[in-house]
């Protein structure tokens, strides 16, 4: 039950819980210490003050923080908070639990009433440590916050069972130590005491035999405290609203602000929540033993390693021996790459079994607290937090999920020494690969989102399977001639998409690809069929990607059939799901006629305007926390904490732009916009690893953070209705951001390459629209091509 004690400590004391109280956030604080956190607000920020002027703000809504810190200019603004932007800044404090805390605004005047009956300043605040959540107080104080019956009654056993060991009570000389209690002779006996003095058999047969520290717990509890209401202390809580997700009293259903929610009976929504509890530990336990045995595979690993290392280091001396005079040059340089290679292993292995016992240690702590809960027998009491540790051991249970339980590294060392290249070769000595049969790339897959023709012109786009372990060098893709003849290649390369022109009109092609790499060639993927436009004269290009007025649907064309058929709804074009990608603005090959025997390509660019891409979010990479909507084109969060949103194209080569108009934006947070790998962390704000390059942004001024780095500090921030511009330029490698069509401090990051997506972090105070197919701003073409 070791691990179970952070689950029992005060965030803010850093001890066990006293006299604990559940804030709205679900979380708990020591009755003292919520009174020792408590700001007093001014007097204009009073809910009072707020309805007299007309403005609707919630009980709950952020406090309205300035965000530098008193001791540094350079401070990035993140994660810590001064005091109020309206009175005089203090230092935060650090509980012994690390989390930052604010001290009261004065010292509290000397009472001798209880904490919770002192009086509490008028128009005072209380903020959560652990989720900075922010409250103020209506005239109840803190009698308003119920008191969590069932965590003082699990601490209560935790405390009782870590107790110095019971003695037997019938050893005539040395008491050793007592074993089982007898709950009804209500005597502590020792193993040679119990079979002396309390035979199992006859009338002591039927007596129940119990642990001493839970005979102790038994013994010495007091009554368990009747939970009462918070509106109406004299009444005690008979009913369960369904709306709020409380329990309530009599008197709350008939004159309260619960009179006309629906309400259930509290002992049936008190067996409900612990049967639901109780099934979400049942899929985390088998999270938490198929992590053990993981921790049992990465520790043999571990061996393996070693003794593969010798191994192989003993193999590769005697072959080094056998060359003497040509081999001693070369033998140190192949043993530190031996070395390198096993000390790469070690540390992969070692990294995830240290990462995965800091995760099995909360899980197993969360689930003997939740076991503890469940053993409690009031009802109130055990909803009033049910709901807040499902849904945690819910999410507990997601992040084992994705690979967690996957070795980061195998135990073989997959290289061999060719010794047969002749003594003047020796020069040329260096490792091979181990594996001779290395598999073929997997069947690349159609983005039938992505693929679209244009008049006499198709565009496909196709990406490897998500799961796919084995890498493609390239590429190709064929066509047939339009009227079912052989398939001939229009394509041989690394990119993703390819547009091809020159092709008949009101003709039906068929479309593959396929991937390859050194060992091979993957199979061909399923057959496109692409219907091109009936012959327009009269229409005019003016853009070589313009948004269609309707979307169509995928039919296919038998249901044994694993060829897809896109057809075209309206004169000159035909469109599915129409989307860009950035390998079209670099990549243009042009098919004069696939039914004569020459192919002419070409590559065009248009590094600054004209081409551009469509886009949408990706829901498929996204945190789970992310709700989309609006075409995946609107995003917003359920979660209090950031969460990371990818869009659904990656941009490696040209220029490109787009817009993020903000919906929504309460209580000041602060959202992040930029661009990122495709694996960078989504449970924490862009740019908090070395996966992203964002600006994150507040009411008041905005930084740049790439690696948890925070630089450039710039004055100006967002409301509603604001708009965010980024523009990535691979061409020239920068990456720019704008507030309202003004750029927003210096160029942020310089020297980016490589694959980048558009990303988001967002928590559940902001909404944000995306907006794709955007010209380079004018401004910025003319400074680069005068560049």
């Amino acid at each position: 039950m070791e691990e179970m004690e952070e689950e029992l400590k005060c965030p803010v004391c850093g001890s066990f819980y006293r006299e604990p109280i559940i804030l709205p956030c679900s979380h708990n604080l020591c009755q003292a210490c919520a009174r020792n956190i408590l700001v007093q607000t001014p007097e204009s920020e009073s809910p009072q003050s707020r309805r007299a002027s007309g403005s609707g703000v919630s009980d709950y809504d952020y406090l309205d923080l300035d965000k530098m810190s008193l001791y540094s200019e350079a401070d990035s603004g993140y994660g810590s908070y001064g005091g109020f932007a309206s009175a005089p800044t203090t230092p935060c404090q650090k509980s012994p639990n690390g989390v930052r805390v604010f001290p009261p605004a004065m010292p509290p005047p000397p009472t001798h009433l209880s904490p919770a009956l002192a009086p509490v300043p008028r128009n005072s605040c209380i903020t959560c440590p652990q989720c900075h959540r922010s409250l103020i107080l209506d005239d109840r104080g803190l009698r308003g916050f119920p008191k969590n019956r069932v965590l003082e009654g699990v601490i209560d056993r935790y405390q009782q069972s870590k107790a110095a060991a019971l003695k037997c009570q019938l050893c005539e000389k040395v008491p050793k130590e007592a074993t089982v209690m007898c709950e009804q002779c209500d005597v502590f006996y020792c193993d040679p005491c119990r079979l002396r003095c309390h035979p199992p058999r006859g009338p002591l047969a039927k007596h129940r035999l119990v642990p001493p520290a839970q005979g102790r717990v038994s013994r010495r509890l007091s009554p368990r405290k009747v939970s009462t209401c918070t509106d109406h202390e004299l009444e005690n809580h008979s009913m369960y609203c369904v709306q709020c997700k409380m329990p309530v009293c009599y008197q709350c259903l008939e004159e309260g602000k619960h009179s006309s929610h629906e309400v259930k009976a509290l002992g049936a929504m008190w067996k409900l929540h612990k049967s639901q509890l109780s099934q979400a530990l049942n899929g985390l336990s088998d999270r938490a033993k198929e992590a053990k045995e993981f921790l049992v595979q990465l520790r043999n690993m571990v061996q393996q390693i070693q003794e593969n290392s010798v191994e192989f280091e003993a193999c590769l001396v005697a072959q080094c021996d056998a060359l003497i005079d040509a081999l001693n040059r070369r033998k140190a340089q192949l043993l530190a790459r031996v070395n390198k290679e096993h000390e790469h292993k070690l540390k992969v292995v070692r990294d995830q079994i240290s990462h995965c016992t800091v995760k099995l240690r909360q899980t197993t702590g969360l689930m003997e607290y939740c076991l503890e809960v469940i053993k409690e027998n009031d009802p109130s009491g055990f909803l009033q937090i049910s709901d807040a540790l499902i849904r945690r051991v819910h999410l507990t249970e997601d992040q084992w999920g994705k690979g967690t339980l996957t070795p980061r590294m195998t135990t073989d060392f997959d290289l061999s020494l060719d010794n047969s290249p002749l003594l003047q070769s020796i020069h040329q000595l260096d490792f091979v690969q181990v594996k001779a049969s290395s598999p073929v790339p997997a069947t690349p897959i159609l983005q039938l989102e992505e693929c679209c023709t244009h008049n006499n012109s198709a565009t496909l786009s196709w990406k490897q399977p998500p799961l796919s372990t084995v890498p493609a060098e390239g590429y190709i893709l064929e066509l047939d001639d339009g009227s079912g003849g052989q398939f001939r290649e229009v394509y041989v390369g690394k990119e993703t998409m390819c547009t091809v022109d020159g092709l008949h009109f009101n003709s039906t092609y068929n479309a593959r690809v396929k991937a390859f790499n050194k060992t091979g060639v993957s199979p061909y993927s399923k057959t496109l069929v692409l219907q091109t436009s009936e012959d327009t004269d009269s229409e005019e290009q003016t853009l070589p990607f313009p948004v269609p007025s309707e979307r169509l649907p995928l039919r296919r064309m038998s249901p044994f059939s694993s060829t897809l058929n896109l057809q075209p709804s309206f004169p000159g074009r035909s469109y599915f799901d129409f989307r860009s990608s950035p390998h079209q603005l670099s990549l243009h090959s042009s098919l004069q006629s696939l039914n004569t025997s020459g192919c002419n390509f070409e590559t065009q660019s248009a590094p600054y305007s004209q081409l551009v891409a469509w886009f949408a979010f990706d829901p498929g990479s996204a945190h789970s926390d992310i709700i989309f909507s609006n075409d995946n084109l609107t995003v917003t969060c359920s979660s209090y904490d950031d969460r990371v949103v990818l869009g659904k194209t990656g941009f490696s080569k040209g220029v490109h732009y787009w817009e993020l108009t903000i919906d929504r934006y309460d209580n000041h947070p602060d959202p992040a916009f930029g661009v990122a790998r495709m694996d960078v962390m989504k449970d924490v704000m862009l740019g908090k690893d070395d996966k992203a390059w964002a600006m994150y942004v507040d009411n008041n001024r905005s930084w740049f953070m790439h690696n948890n780095s925070h630089t450039n500090r710039t004055e100006g921030g967002i409301t509603k209705g604001a708009t965010i511009g980024v523009l990535l330029d691979l061409n020239r490698k920068t990456l720019t951001f704008f507030i309202n069509d003004e750029q927003q401090g210096p160029i942020a990051f310089e020297n980016v390459e490589g694959l980048f997506f558009p990303a988001v972090s967002l928590n559940r105070n902001v909404q944000v629209t995306l907006h794709t197919g955007l010209p380079v701003p004018d401004f910025y073409s003319s400074r680069a091509s005068i560049a």
